[in-house]
């Protein structure tokens, strides 16, 4: 089961086998305080293909996140995650009218 929310939580609790999909910012942190879980970066650019990147994080962990953007958060083992935004980030990229975004969304199945 997936469920998808326009602005990530502080806090995410998740069961084995449930996914979150979110938007953060670009300097987002992710800090697993329990668990372990799986996280899909947001869609990128490389050499003219889309790529999403995947990281394992164990209890303990913390992951900044390079690019602002719809990651998917995957729980392994049950979860407590906390979502540490950027102080004064500037517009959000979840807020902005971004086509190219939907578009690759639509191709990757986001």
């Amino acid at each position: 089961m997936i469920t998808t929310l326009p602005q990530a939580p502080d806090s995410i609790v998740l069961e084995p086998g449930q996914s979150l999909r979110t938007c953060v910012d670009a300097g987002s942190w992710l800090q697993v305080a329990e668990g372990r879980v799986r996280v899909v970066s947001p869609p990128g650019w490389f050499g003219g293909a889309v790529f999403m990147s995947e990281t394992v994080l164990d209890e303990g962990d913390v992951h900044r996140m390079a690019l602002g953007g719809w990651i998917e958060v995957s729980a392994l083992t049950p979860v407590h995650l906390r979502v540490h935004a950027p102080k004064g980030a500037p517009v959000s990229a979840c807020s902005e009218a971004r086509p190219v975004m939907r578009f690759v969304r639509l191709l990757t199945g986001w």
